[in-house]
């Protein structure tokens, strides 16, 4: 393994403030103190600074010479989730965790910033974009909305997260779509109240929504070409508050997940026939409102070949996998690749003990792995610099 030798020897600092930061845990457009520790350490390696974008984001530049731009990002916000680590760095603040490894993240491209102001050879700008609310609340799209990609434009934007159950040492990636879209939906269905003993007096919402969300896992299974990925989940119901009364309303709520943008659509009206054409059927009404809607993540092939030939200058080509099965989840990180060229990657965060998948409340990041993702972003930042003016 090559790691960069001036990172690794600092690593120990790289823990120190990626351990500070998982134990106090901001959530999102909240991450005040993060941000702060972030301007404070990119100013003092004479990194120019702009904060406030999307409330709390911070874009540090860094440039030399003419030439071409690149952005890299990170994310820095945490979950809703009561830690149950017992270990001394443990969230400090009940109820929010960095349970999905933002503070790793954010550290790992603290330490190649570090590395680029002090011993980076490139001619060019390198933007470090560290973005507020990734968790479903989409401060990438904020980020872009307020001005991100005009005020400090950019060739190419790459993104990297941890990977629970990928071995320490190792990358995954892909080209085209990697991570899926979401679409959250609420619906709403309203009957007529009646007494439990009596429904013959009402319109039972209850009954409707039992039907509605048998009827919506048809979707996938008789709409979807079954070698396309396609998920419908319905993951709340609220109704009701006695045993002896049939209310007058139901709230259903979940998400749907796909990579083909036109699967996309077709599951968004599929969505909103069934409830409407449901609810009629049964003398009820019901009406679909659609909430967080991130695109699929879509990697380019040039973005990918050039983040596997860095990843193998790092850890090696048997290393490196460069066709990974993509993942259901989403990330909001696919709003900046509709923007801008690029892609997005997995480091691997180990197996056993802090290797628990994410949005665990025993998830851990793994500082093993902060030497290789801060050598993995400064040398990608240099090699794209340098081919783009080769």
């Amino acid at each position: 393994m090559r790691v960069i030798s001036e990172i690794e020897s600092y690593k120990k600092e790289l823990m120190q403030w990626r351990r500070d930061m998982h134990a106090h845990p901001e959530l999102a457009y909240q991450e005040e103190r993060t941000a702060r520790l972030v301007v404070e350490r990119l100013q003092g390696w004479g990194i120019a600074v702009d904060q406030g974008l999307a409330k709390t984001g911070v874009v540090g530049t860094l440039s030399r010479g003419v030439g071409p731009a690149i952005g890299l990002r990170a994310d820095m916000d945490a979950l809703a989730i009561d830690e149950t680590n017992t270990f001394e760095y443990r969230s400090q603040h009940a109820g929010r965790m960095h349970a999905c490894g933002h503070d790793g993240h954010t550290t790992m491209l603290l330490g190649a910033a570090r590395y680029l102001a002090e011993h980076g050879n490139f001619e060019g700008t390198i933007q470090f974009i560290f973005q507020p609310a990734e968790e479903a609340a989409g401060g990438a799209k904020s980020m872009i909305d307020g001005g991100l990609f005009k005020r400090f434009p950019v060739d190419a934007v790459f993104g990297m997260h941890n990977w629970p159950g990928l071995s320490v040492g190792r990358f995954a990636m892909r080209s085209g779509p990697i991570m899926a879209s979401l679409d959250c939906f609420d619906i709403y269905i309203e009957g007529q109240g009646a007494h439990g003993a009596a429904p013959q007096h009402g319109i039972d919402p209850v009954m409707v929504s039992a039907q509605v969300v048998t009827a919506l896992q048809t979707i996938v299974s008789r709409n979807i070409d079954p070698l396309q990925p396609a998920v419908v989940s319905v993951t709340k119901i609220h109704g009701g508050d006695a045993q002896n009364v049939i209310p007058s309303s139901v709230q259903l709520g979940g998400g749907i997940r796909c990579f083909d943008p036109e699967i996309r659509k077709l599951l968004s009206r599929k969505i909103v026939q069934i409830v409407e054409g449901v609810c009629s059927s049964l003398g009820a009404t019901g009406t679909v409102e659609f909430a967080t809607k991130f695109p699929a993540v879509i990697n380019s092939l040039e973005g990918i070949d050039l983040a596997s030939r860095t990843a193998s200058e790092i850890v090696g080509n048997e290393n490196v996998e460069t066709n990974c099965d993509p993942v259901m989840v989403s990330e909001d990180f696919a709003y900046m690749l509709e923007a801008i060229s690029g892609c997005y990657i997995f480091i691997g965060n180990g197996e056993g003990e802090g290797g628990c998948m994410i949005h665990n409340p025993s998830y851990d990041f793994n500082d093993e792995i902060l030497s290789i993702g801060a050598s993995y972003w400064a040398s990608l930042a240099q090699k794209f610099l340098s081919e783009q003016t080769s």
